[in-house]
């Protein structure tokens, strides 16, 4: 994320990496839901993720690098008929960022580097529409379907100043990227009113956060580092989260959902140990403030604040190679969600329990 980094890999390095994220997400229905259903089960299928680096030295100061690496992302898959089926089943929301960059080496003291980022965004919803709102007619219910990718364009630039040897301190801004997102709304269901909607042109405009990054590398002794930063995400301007559509006995309507988020702050502290020639060990905590407040979160995308926990080791194979594995747990806790629909009256109340998510990666690194 802080291209200036790259300023501090000598010759040619590779990095390959392989994850799986996985977890809990279960939603706890209260009284005040009255759309009938079963549970919305465990919603959080494994997810498997991947990503590529590649660094150049070029000379005592130009270095280039490129990559290739899933920005940011989730996907839910709820149970077809539980309760909250009106407001989601499936949903996916998926960046992956190609990001060339370069970085310059004044001295030992101060880098610089800017890379541009190509983001690749998808996002897929499958929501059922009621066909029998109030309760007035027994029809099962229809379905819509939203599909679309697109490309956004930003950049991430960074600045390392190392006032002595062993202490790093490292200022880095991402840009926002701007996702379009546009489908024609694919409506299952018999009845006029759901052949009004079919094919439908739908737009969702989203905006990838700006941020801002101070991050602190710091060489305590032979074995031990200490490091930290703090994190401003603008989700403020993150735009509309979904679509969805709103029936009565006489008319149906889509339409898009506003966010409503506001911006947040992560804080994080981490060491190193050097426990062997061979072997680094990672340890670190963090926090992130919430970008939703409970009366503006959705079963589409349940946010909350989180504490994340993680460690991992790097075993150096020789002096080429190096293997990294390592482990996160994000803790979200109880998420309470409210949602209701204006025509149909459609509510689903309760909350997220206990929510947590874990991500297992494993690496390497090859050096020439």
């Amino acid at each position: 994320s802080n291209p200036a980094g790259m300023s501090y890999l000598p010759g040619t390095q590779i990095t390959a990496g392989l994850q799986v994220l996985y977890g809990d997400l279960s939603f706890d229905r209260d009284s005040n839901t009255n759309v009938p259903g079963s549970g919305s089960g465990n919603a959080l299928d494994p997810i498997p993720g991947g990503s590529f680096f590649v660094t150049h030295q070029l000379d005592d100061h130009w270095s280039v690098g490129f990559g290739q690496y899933g920005d940011f992302g989730l996907a839910e898959n709820y149970d077809n008929n539980w309760s909250g089926r009106y407001f989601a089943q499936n949903a996916s929301v998926l960046g992956v960022s190609m990001v060339p960059s370069v970085a310059y080496r004044f001295n030992d003291q101060w880098s610089v580097g800017i890379g541009v980022k190509a983001m690749y965004g998808m996002l897929k919803a499958d929501t059922a529409i009621d066909r029998s709102p109030f309760g007035l007619t027994d029809r099962s219910d229809g379905q819509f379907k939203y599909r679309d990718n697109d490309w956004g364009f930003g950049a991430n630039v960074g600045v390392i100043y190392a006032p002595q040897p062993g202490t790093r301190l490292g200022l880095t801004y991402t840009s926002k990227v701007d996702l379009n997102f546009e489908d024609k709304l694919d409506v299952k269901g018999d009845g006029p009113l759901l052949r009004r909607l079919d094919n439908a042109n739908t737009q969702l405009d989203m905006t990838v956060p700006q941020t801002v990054t101070l991050s602190l590398f710091q060489q305590l002794d032979r074995q031990w580092a200490l490091l930290a930063s703090v994190n401003w995400q603008d989700w403020s301007e993150f735009g509309q989260v979904g679509v969805q559509v709103d029936t009565t006995a006489n008319n149906a309507q889509s339409t898009t959902i506003d966010a409503n988020y506001k911006d947040t702050w992560h804080l994080s502290l981490g060491a190193q140990y050097q426990a062997t020639q061979q072997l680094l060990w990672n340890v670190g905590v963090a926090y992130d403030s919430s970008a939703v407040s409970d009366s503006n979160r959705t079963v589409t995308v349940p946010m909350a604040e989180s504490w994340r926990i993680a460690t991992g080791a790097t075993y150096a194979l020789n002096k080429d190679t190096d293997v990294n594995v390592s482990w996160a747990m994000v803790w979200l806790g109880d998420m309470p969600v409210d949602q209701s629909k204006t025509l149909s009256g459609d509510r689903i109340s309760g909350q997220f329990d206990n929510a947590w998510l874990q991500a297992v990666t494993g690496n390497m690194t090859w050096r020439f």
